[in-house]
């Protein structure tokens, strides 16, 4: 049947070969398929991820050497048994290797020794990346990460910081952006307070499940400074899908300099004596987003890591007076409830703190950009940018009989002083 065909055995080496670079691109760097994207489990950047990273390329070696030896012999016994004539597809079919022991034996131990190949770096690869190993656990940074439906709470439990102006600490705690010290072992111990999430940063290590009532933890490093990409992976509601976080690896120096700027209370920006003379500011009407639109520029995706550090100064001109009406919108529209802004006002726990909220990259759980187009776009309308949240209950209330309350109201001159509070709080 197969005789009208060119050359049939040039025909079948071809096959194998492309299905062996198509299986071999999986196990390969190739940019051109885009394996080094944001999230990439190929182009790794932590000592962990690298080790499962090898487990990944043996199995690909031992699934690829198995496929081409069963498809030599398909290919094989396809051709030289085909009928070539009328008369041939009612001849005896040839003998058979059925109960032959040395063949099935022989394909037993083989199969055991493509197990063996791939359980010994697997089995090695757990132990080892299970934990901080004890010869590195003393020079160990330990971090508590907390899911919530959603989004990520970071509490850092050895860096102290005032949460008031009477001298009383607490540990230093971030929402969705961890930062952590690049070529240091670090251990996350994992935590929800809802339903089950995983926590995942592709670049530096592999999913870990954060189970109710359960610890768990996660051990990761990072080669150098940098910023890495995470979400959860496991699927946790509504928004589930747009419930990430990232992680920013710094040097010592400059993790140590974070870390103070940190520990500080919430950022008060002193009134000027220009400001007294300053026009009314007028607020531009928000756009209209379109449904899923993209809160990350293209300019950010440039260079993250040099994004976030400009994040960390202060913003030039900034109104004192503006911010100030922020500020106290932010405490009588009850925003308190739920956040805290550290030295100011609010202790609400349910919520991301955001006493440096300023200084992050991201807002809603590593969904958008943090500048004052996307940050107006969240507070205006939060239940179009990530459905289900809490904070788009607040804006729109019900009683116990499901009828409608007041809820948050705001203006967009609201709107504008209340992204000028936040963006000041570095």
């Amino acid at each position: 049947m197969f005789s009208s065909l060119p050359n049939p055995v040039r025909w079948v080496r071809a096959v194998i070969a492309l299905a062996g670079l198509a299986t071999l691109s999986g196990c390969a760097k190739l940019n051109f398929w885009q394996m080094d994207g944001h999230q990439s489990t190929i182009v790794v950047e932590g000592s962990v991820a690298r080790e499962q990273l090898q487990v990944f390329y043996v199995t690909c070696w031992v699934s690829l050497v198995i496929f081409v030896i069963v498809a030599a012999v398909l290919a094989y016994a396809t051709f030289k048994f085909r009928a070539r004539s009328a008369a041939d597809e009612h001849a005896e079919p040839p003998p058979q290797g059925h109960g032959n022991p040395f063949i099935e034996l022989g394909l037993i131990g083989a199969s055991v020794l493509a197990l063996v190949v791939i359980a010994v770096p697997t089995l090695k690869a757990i132990w080892s990346t299970y934990d901080v190993p004890e010869a590195e656990k003393a020079n160990m940074y330990e971090v508590n990460g907390t899911g919530y439906q959603w989004w990520f709470k970071f509490e850092y439990p050895g860096e102290l910081a005032p949460t008031n102006a009477t001298g009383a600490k607490a540990p230093l705690v971030t929402g969705n952006e961890l930062v952590i010290p690049a070529g240091r072992p670090v251990r996350i111990n994992l935590r929800t307070v809802d339903v089950i999430h995983s926590f995942w940063v592709p670049k530096l290590a592999g999913k870990v499940d954060m189970i109710p009532n359960r610890a768990n933890h996660i051990y990761l490093r990072a080669d150098k400074p940098g910023y890495f990409w995470g979400q959860c992976a496991e699927y946790c509601g509504d928004s589930h899908a747009v419930m990430r976080f990232r992680i920013i690896a710094l040097d010592a120096k400059e993790f140590a300099e974070w870390l103070e700027q940190q520990s500080q209370t919430g950022r008060t920006v002193a009134p000027r004596a220009a400001d007294a003379n300053r026009a009314k500011p007028q607020f531009a009407a928000l756009r209209s987003f379109k449904q899923n639109e993209a809160g990350i520029t293209a300019k950010f995706d440039v260079n993250p890591l040099e994004s976030w550090r400009a994040k960390q100064a202060p913003e030039k001109n900034e109104d004192a007076a503006l911010i100030a009406a922020g500020r106290e919108l932010f405490k009588t529209k009850t925003c308190i409830a739920c956040h805290t802004v550290r030295g100011h006002e609010g202790g609400g726990v349910s919520a991301p703190d955001l006493t440096h909220i300023g200084s992050r990259t991201t807002i809603a759980a590593g969904l958008l950009e943090n500048n004052s187009e996307q940050l107006r776009r969240w507070i205006h309308n939060p239940n179009s940018v990530k459905p289900g949240n809490k904070m788009a209950l607040a804006y729109a209330r019900t009683d116990r009989e499901g009828k409608p309350v007041d809820g948050i109201k705001l203006t967009p001159e609201d709107e504008g002083a209340l992204v000028a509070y936040l963006e000041s709080l570095k």
